[in-house]
């Protein structure tokens, strides 16, 4: 099967470079990888790698530019698979992807497991997500090997070429794009599984430059939300419960908020974004007004 990578980035410049020096670790090679990035100043390409690396350029916006990666390469490969530019995969990753696709017609995407995922806090260095894979080789994972999700956590998730249609990342989730992961890898549930395979493991760092304000989340976190159960794509049991912890947490944090979250923006965010949708409006493009 053939099989690329796509990573869409922005800001950071050296972070590419290193994923893409990373990647030809690989114990199996992409065939090519497409970084998508909103002009030239925001990728850092190593002075070689053993698989041809594309780029493409346009308007910044995490569903624009994974789209922009994602239409040239249906027809062309049978696996996509996209990785955040701070995601680091185990050097088994791709390996074990094309198996799961490849012994399992009926997976419409894969995603593997953050062993550590810095999102949830102040962020991880390449040194601790290193020795976050060393410590976690040839260890045996608790559970089913294989576990059904409503959708994919969009840090690193492969799709079947064959079954993306003309299924796209909706661009109404704008810059961030909070939840246009599980928005679109929800769709595909039509088409097959959408599934985590245990084994296949990597770290998140987690890195903070390059994301929007406080207070522009915060309003994505709740606007999104409502929009996609709204759309009909994501199920209110996912999307109401992961918005209620959302505004939870922000308010409890707000009095002593951590140095490296803008707790008091998000909750700003969070109130703002109930106000509107109180008023029927359900807009998550108002961000670009913040």
């Amino acid at each position: 099967m053939r099989l690329i990578v796509i990573i869409p980035t922005l800001g950071r410049s050296g972070q590419v470079g290193c994923l893409l020096g990373y990647l030809g670790g690989q114990t199996r090679l992409p065939d090519e990888v497409i970084v998508s990035a909103p002009d030239a100043s925001h990728v850092d390409l190593p002075e070689s790698c053993p698989f041809q690396v594309s780029l493409v350029f346009g308007p910044k916006g995490l569903a624009a530019q994974r789209n922009r990666a994602l239409v040239p390469s249906l027809g062309r490969f049978d696996i996509i698979t996209f990785f955040d530019d701070d995601f680091v995969p185990s050097a088994e990753y791709l390996q074990q992807v094309e198996k799961a696709f490849v012994e399992n017609d009926g997976w419409a995407v894969v995603m593997g497991t953050v062993v550590r995922d810095g999102a949830t806090n102040a962020g991880l260095t390449w040194e601790n997500a290193e020795a976050a894979l060393r410590e976690n080789e040839g260890k045996k994972h608790d559970g089913p090997p294989v576990v059904d999700h409503v959708g994919a956590y969009g840090c690193n998730m492969s799709l079947r070429s064959s079954l993306v249609g003309d299924l796209r990342f909706d661009e109404r989730l704008v810059l961030y794009g909070w939840q246009e992961d599980i928005d679109f890898t929800s769709q595909m549930r039509s088409k097959g599984r959408v599934v985590c395979v245990t084994a296949i493991t990597g770290v998140h760092l987690g890195i903070k430059t390059g994301r929007v304000s406080g207070e522009r989340f915060g309003y994505s976190q709740v606007a999104n939300a409502i929009y996609l159960i709204r759309k009909g794509s994501v199920p209110a049991s996912f999307a109401l419960p992961l918005m209620f912890r959302n505004i939870a947490a922000n308010l409890a944090k707000s009095l002593r908020p951590e140095p490296y979250i803008d707790r008091r923006g998000r909750l700003r965010g969070n109130m703002l974004a109930i106000r509107h949708i109180a008023m029927g409006r359900i807009e998550p493009e108002y961000i670009l007004k913040i």
